[in-house]
């Protein structure tokens, strides 16, 4: 492998780190599973592109811009959560993906089915940022998402919403408003997603229906699974090893899904909560390590 390759591959698992951040506080805390979430994806890596390509922004001047728009759409795509629930909230985030790849991909406006070429690489001073300089931003984004994240684990909100998550009756009954909790999950999880949406778009130059696809949500929340619901190390483990694994079977090019899935499939069977999640492998090994040095104490 060449260095660019690794620093590709380093760049995207960033990238879907952030993402999987975003979907975490969706789903990790309040319990809103969302197969959808390409969508979201979607919409911050096409508002990039369209302020790139036809307002003639900079990638500077049109983040802010990308993610604001990003959480207001998130907020209204979670109005549906508000009167559904559970399985049939499952089913409207799928129709919402779709819905999303269908207007993309078959409005002229949104460049069709042939995408969005030509978004540039950010510049600083005139000059291009080369690959290099881009992971670096995009580390820097996926750092500041988890100082976020970090920081809002800490606060009554995070509270609010697993309460939410876990029963919603008894948190009302508590006094806790879930309707503005289930509202606040859903923008900042989409204005996250949307973050990683502006990062990928410069990163491949382009972007099209496709790249957006069902297959793409299911792909974010086995990521999520797999490293530990309800957990910032969780998230990011999920998307890094999940992202990057694929990579090391292109040895068997032919059947390298099929490994991917079955591991996959046997981590979810053994590992419910996620390798890093509350009550996974991580936990036991640490309360296992907790409860033999507190015997080798008591025995000296």
């Amino acid at each position: 492998m060449t260095f660019g390759y690794i620093l590709s591959i380093a760049t995207f698992a960033s990238i879907y780190a952030i993402l999987i951040l975003g979907l975490n506080i969706l789903t990790g805390y309040t319990k809103q599973v969302s197969l959808g979430h390409a969508a979201f994806f979607a919409i911050g890596a096409y508002t990039q592109a369209l302020l790139i390509t036809k307002a003639g922004l900079t990638f500077w001047s049109a983040l802010p811009l990308t993610i604001l728009l990003s959480m207001i759409i998130g907020v209204v795509m979670g109005l549906p959560s508000l009167r559904v629930s559970d399985d049939f909230l499952v089913l409207t985030t799928i129709g919402l993906n779709f819905i999303v790849m269908g207007i993309t991909e078959y409005f002229d406006f949104f460049g069709g089915a042939m995408g969005i070429i030509g978004i540039t690489m950010p510049t600083i001073g005139g000059k291009s940022i080369g690959t290099t300089g881009y992971f670096l931003i995009t580390l820097s984004f996926l750092l500041l998402t988890i100082c976020i994240c970090y920081l809002f684990s800490k606060t009554w909100g995070r509270l609010a919403m697993e309460a939410t998550g876990e029963d919603e009756d008894a948190a009302q009954s508590l006094g806790i408003n879930t309707s503005i909790y289930k509202m606040y999950a859903f923008a900042l999880s989409s204005t996250f997603t949307g973050l990683a949406g502006v990062l990928w778009a410069h990163s491949i130059g382009s972007v099209f229906p496709r790249n957006f696809s069902f297959e793409m949500s299911v792909l974010f929340l086995s990521m999520l699974v797999f490293g530990g619901l309800g957990t910032i190390r969780g998230a990011v483990f999920g998307a890094f090893v999940l992202y990057i694994l694929p990579e090391f079977f292109r040895f068997i090019e032919n059947y390298r899904m099929l490994v991917y899935g079955g591991m996959l499939a046997m981590i979810v069977i053994l590992q419910p909560n996620g390798i890093l999640g509350r009550g996974g492998l991580l936990d036991r090994c640490i309360l296992r390590l907790v409860k033999k040095k507190a015997e080798t104490q008591e025995i000296s």
